[in-house]
């Protein structure tokens, strides 16, 4: 029973991958000042993340969370 009490206390973590985009940069922000890593999922390659993360404790990695064999998505025109 307490076990079970302690899960259910301990704090949950959203999804830390956006599933839009097949690329994440992972951020590793100071060990001694605090500030936690991150993941930033805003990327479309890893030529691309890894030009962000040039000079920046960072690597880029790709998104597990990216659905690979997805349909393409359709793009309408408007017509005026």
């Amino acid at each position: 029973m307490a076990v079970g009490v302690l899960l259910a206390a301990a704090p949950s973590h959203g999804q830390t991958f956006d599933p839009r985009y097949p690329v994440c940069m992972h951020v590793y922000s100071g060990s001694n000042g605090g500030g936690g890593d991150w993941y930033d999922c805003s990327f479309t390659s890893l030529p691309q993340c890894r030009a962000t993360a040039s000079g920046r404790a960072a690597t880029c990695d790709l998104n597990p969370y990216y659905p690979v064999n997805a349909p393409p998505r359709l793009r309408y025109r408007r017509s005026d």
